[in-house]
């Protein structure tokens, strides 16, 4: 029998029995060696390793009654366990949880954690922000390259800094400290390795932003999509929460920003040939917690080689090179979705034509937006430009 085993932070005050008494009736315990040498009063065979591909070998070729896999925390919850899981298909194993990080430091500092989000930033330092925007707690395990100062840092950058943290150090250890503060408390701190952060964020956004007014943005002499328009067009594009995005011609990146909202687990990557817009669109994002955004500045589609494949592309500016542009993102998949903005009929004829001509599947829209203000005591129009969107279908 295989056992893997959580033994949760520290394998004694932690340890559940099953997994005490799994470990104890086991021949041999593998594992790193800081889970490992937790049990060296025990007098047993041991391997020092986490590497995947080498546990699967000793187990298939070790001969042994049972072996104990040793793992920190709880194995369902970003473990290597998953991994190993797939690689010993075929042979009996048994799976024995511990106390993950999250509970125990959610215990530690009197806060309940059903409705908290949990996330992994080893070897991820992206859409961190956007998280803690968008939701009340945010828990994070963090490693040596996402600690919790620089954590708390783009936490800052991004108009957060004032968002209550909890940082757990050395959980379950004779070293454990806890922090409590702002993030920009922190920016400065050292801490140690192994670390996990807590936000709860009492402002953050209970509803979907779309259509954000245009008042809200950061604006400059730079092409902005107004507001009813931005609502219709990225409410339309069907955007998942891990989705990869384009906005080319990004302007002041107000389409980026709703972009981001909507794939908060994925990353826009926003074009422009101005300095100037992308700019904007940076001042924008850090004004807006989005941390999921990328800017790319040079001609298109010269620069898109700079960016992974897309699953939605919105085109806000195309200088022109409307069709060079669309043969460029579909040689890269015919199941990209693809929404246009135009307010020429050239370019409506020209989208148009391409998708007859590729057999692609398209609808448009026109849309005319009508604002009121008030003159005196009376309720005046004010007419937007009418902008066509046209969207070209996955194949």
């Amino acid at each position: 029998m295989i056992y893997i085993i959580g033994v949760g932070m520290d394998g004694k005050n932690t340890l559940t029995l099953e997994a005490k008494n799994a470990i104890e009736e086991s021949d041999i315990l593998i594992g790193a060696e800081r889970m490992v040498r937790m049990f060296d009063c025990l007098n047993k065979k041991s391997i020092i390793t986490y590497n995947s591909d080498k546990i699967t070998s000793i187990l298939k070729n070790e001969t042994y009654s049972s072996a104990a896999v040793i793992m920190s925390g709880d194995i369902g919850f970003y473990s290597g366990a998953s991994k190993l899981i797939e690689k010993i298909e075929g042979m009996k194993y048994k799976m024995i949880s511990g106390i993950a990080s999250y509970s125990y430091f959610c215990s530690a500092i009197g806060i309940p954690y059903e409705n908290i989000k949990l996330y992994s930033l080893h070897g991820n330092s992206d859409s961190v922000a956007i998280k803690v925007k968008l939701y009340e707690k945010c828990f994070f395990l963090l490693d040596n390259n996402n600690t919790p100062d620089k954590v708390c840092k783009r936490l800052a950058d991004y108009s957060l800094g004032d968002v209550e943290v909890f940082i757990g150090e050395n959980l379950g250890s004779q070293n454990e400290k806890i922090y409590k503060g702002k993030a920009y408390d922190f920016i400065e701190t050292n801490f140690a390795d192994l670390s996990v952060m807590i936000t709860l964020n009492s402002k953050y956004l209970s509803y979907d932003p779309i259509g954000i007014n245009d008042e809200d943005f950061i604006r400059g002499n730079v092409p902005m999509t107004k507001s009813m328009i931005r609502g219709a067009a990225v409410s339309g594009m069907k955007i998942q929460r891990d989705s990869i995005c384009w906005d080319i011609g990004c302007g002041t990146g107000s389409v980026s920003i709703e972009m981001a909202y909507k794939c908060f687990g994925g990353t826009v990557f926003s074009f422009d040939k101005s300095q100037n817009a992308l700019d904007l669109t940076e001042a924008n994002a850090k004004k807006f917690g989005c941390d999921n955004i990328v800017r790319i500045y040079g001609e298109c589609p010269a620069r898109f080689g700079e960016a992974p494949v897309p699953d939605k592309v919105f085109i806000g500016g195309s200088s022109g090179k409307l069709c060079e542009i669309l043969d460029y993102i579909y040689s890269q998949n015919n199941k990209i979705d693809v929404t246009i903005n135009a307010v020429t009929l050239d370019t409506l004829n020209e989208a148009v034509s391409y998708f007859k001509k590729k057999c692609i599947k398209y609808s448009f829209v026109q849309i005319a937006v009508n604002e009121t203000k008030n003159i005196g005591d009376h309720i005046m129009f004010l007419a937007q430009n009418p902008v066509f969107i046209i969207r070209g279908y996955s194949l």
